[in-house]
């Protein structure tokens, strides 16, 4: 393990105690290096930190590492040996587990089964639940074995990944981005988990966006930029600032929430006494939700993963209709019973928390995926006579939204599915954006996005906000909603609490409500007890 203040140069600490080193490792997409001469080294027992912006080789990288891409050039030695890691399969064998940013989940098993498959030796399913189970506990990541994954949310299916690859008991475990779905609670959990795995030997390699924990955590950090090794250091004696400037060569910029919402400004999204059953025996029933969010305002919405918000989502964006027309108000109009379609022909945009499948279809192209969110809203300007689609148009419209958001590609078109998580979240919220919505409602805006392209996406949202839209963000990132909301409200069991304006809002007071406290209304600000 690197000692507080060991230079750089320490990076083949102990040769003969290392556990992986990397040398000169090539990856060739076309005409893009997304590996360049990658040479790094993780010791037995150490937390290494793998960072860089999206774009920047490390999913690449580390999916050479897993044996998911054989690699160009270069080589990878294993505790001294040379080795060619030519399947997932191979690398488990070896001792190398990974936890992807994309889930690899079948969503009709359930957990345990997802669990199952993953495992060698062959063990019986009420053996590997009872596993699993112990494993949730000891980890304080709560996990039913029996529950569907298709019936869970995007944070319960990420405590399914990480208890997966723990059960495998690998030398090294790869993590990419495995806190962008967990609360604090559970992360500072899972932190404690890695500390003693560290402890007890095992060493990890730490993907993340998220600056702080890695200065928390991490013993040694390589930062990559365009495919290359651009600096090696402890992260511990770095700033979140500079380790940002590290990634990006430059400095990032800050996001500005200026101007105030009018109070009397238009509600252009309105929310009355909205309840829903559940739609399966995992899902969170909703009670009694009422919502107004104004011209010009953005308004947050914090909570726990799997405490209703995805079930809000499906019912404002129109995948979940409601019985009542008058429950969900779009711009003055009754939009309860229209679906997706309608709701955006009213002026609203949507962007679901999960990227690939929901947001977009993986196999299809940048500008089909665009096709498939316009072709009703923008049917004039991209359709032609006899129903044929105006491909000039939109190529035209998809490289407008690249350039504006810059997402990073390695083609011309390519599917969804070859972009990194970060730029193809780009490519999706500048695809609603590049529209300039009334209503805008962003479930999870920056999950596994880096710090300059998170700070370029929150402050796309407040500008259009400012421009007289009305924006819903959802997240479970409260340093995100404290930076970009003029309010924020809690959802827990379903419940959503009154707004507060942010001036009046704490982290203390925020983590009490998304631990299902209840304040008495004293304690409110004036203006949430009138809401």
């Amino acid at each position: 393990m690197t000692e507080m203040g060991a230079g750089v140069d320490q990076l083949h600490e102990g040769e003969g105690g290392g556990l992986l080193d990397v040398r000169g490792l090539t990856k060739i997409f076309g005409a893009l290096k997304a590996c360049d001469a990658i040479d790094l080294s993780i010791g037995k027992g150490e937390i290494h930190a793998l960072l860089g912006e999206n774009g920047a080789g490390k999913s690449t990288l580390v999916k050479m590492l897993f044996g998911a891409l054989e690699p160009a050039a270069g080589e990878i030695h294993w505790k001294g040996q040379p080795v060619a890691i030519h399947s997932p399969g191979a690398a488990r064998h070896l001792g190398i587990g990974m936890v992807f940013q994309h889930f690899s989940l079948f969503e009709a098993l359930t957990a345990a089964e997802n669990i199952m498959l993953s495992l060698d030796e062959k063990t019986p399913i009420l053996q590997v639940a009872e596993r699993a189970r112990e494993l949730s506990k000891a980890y304080g990541l709560p996990l039913d074995p029996f529950a569907h994954v298709g019936d869970l949310s995007v944070g319960e299916r990420q405590r399914i990944e990480i208890i997966r690859c723990l059960l495998q008991k690998p030398d090294l475990i790869i993590l990419d981005e495995p806190t962008s779905v967990l609360t604090p609670q559970e992360a500072d959990k899972l932190f404690e988990t890695l500390e003693t795995l560290r402890d007890e030997g095992k060493s990890i390699l730490y993907i993340s966006h998220r600056l702080e924990e890695v200065k928390r955590l991490c013993d040694r950090a390589t930062v990559l930029r365009h495919g290359k090794v651009v600096a090696h250091c402890d992260p511990r004696q770095e700033t979140a600032a500079s380790l940002a400037r590290m990634m990006v060569g430059d400095e990032v910029d800050t996001v500005k929430r200026t101007g105030s919402v009018d109070a009397g400004g238009q509600a252009l999204l309105e929310v009355r006494e909205l309840s829903r059953p559940s739609a399966n025996p995992f899902a969170v029933p909703l009670r009694k939700i009422d919502l107004l969010v104004r011209s010009g305002e953005v308004m947050g919405i914090a909570g726990v993963a799997g405490n209703g918000q995805g079930e809000l989502f499906e019912a404002l964006s129109g995948e979940a209709l409601q019985q009542n027309a008058a429950t969900i108000r779009i711009r003055d109009k009754d939009a309860g019973r229209l679906g997706i379609s309608g709701r955006r022909l009213l002026g609203a945009a949507f962007v679901p928390e999960e990227r690939l499948g929901h947001g977009a279809a993986p196999q299809m192209r940048l500008s089909e995926n665009l096709f498939l969110s316009r072709h009703v809203t923008d049917a004039k300007a991209l359709m032609g006579a006899f129903g044929t689609v105006r491909m000039g148009a939109l190529a035209k419209a998809a490289a407008r939204i690249v350039k504006v958001m810059d997402v990073r590609k390695s083609g011309e078109d390519p599917e969804a599915s070859a972009l990194s998580g970060g730029n193809l979240q780009k490519f999706i919220i500048g695809r609603e954006l590049d529209r300039q919505p009334a209503v805008m409602v962003v479930n999870q805006p920056t999950w596994g996005v880096d710090a300059g392209a998170a700070a370029r996406i929150r402050q796309a949202l407040i500008d259009l906000a400012r421009s007289g839209s009305a924006v819903l963000v959802i997240s479970q990132d409260l340093d995100e909603l404290f930076e970009m909301c003029d309010s924020v409200a809690v959802m827990h069991d379903g419940r959503l609490s009154a707004p507060m304006p942010i001036a009046e809002a704490t982290f203390e007071k925020i983590g009490l409500l998304m631990g299902g406290a209840t304040p008495e209304r004293s304690e409110l600000p004036e203006e949430a007890e009138t809401a």
